[in-house]
């Protein structure tokens, strides 16, 4: 897996650091920030997706709050 360093939250302190990179081979982001508040999972929970599909959170995935200040770091989807 290659990543790239996309940023980190300015002004961080060494304690409290979303981040984000790109995996280059796969084009996915691996983001670490902050978990969902219980609440903030029950509202995406009762917002739903798409139609007939599941709403629980399996083990192995999260809800996290990306804090806008790091939609900066978002690479732009390519153009087709």
């Amino acid at each position: 897996m290659r990543l790239r360093f996309l940023g980190i939250i300015p002004n961080t302190p060494d304690t409290d650091s979303p981040t984000i990179w790109l995996d280059e081979d796969s084009g996915d982001l691996l983001i670490q920030s902050y978990r969902a508040t219980e609440e903030e999972v029950k509202a995406c929970q009762e917002i739903g997706s798409i139609p007939g599909h599941s709403t629980e959170v399996p083990d192995h995935e999260v809800i996290i709050r990306l804090p806008q200040v790091m939609r900066r770091y978002l690479p732009a989807p390519d153009s087709e």
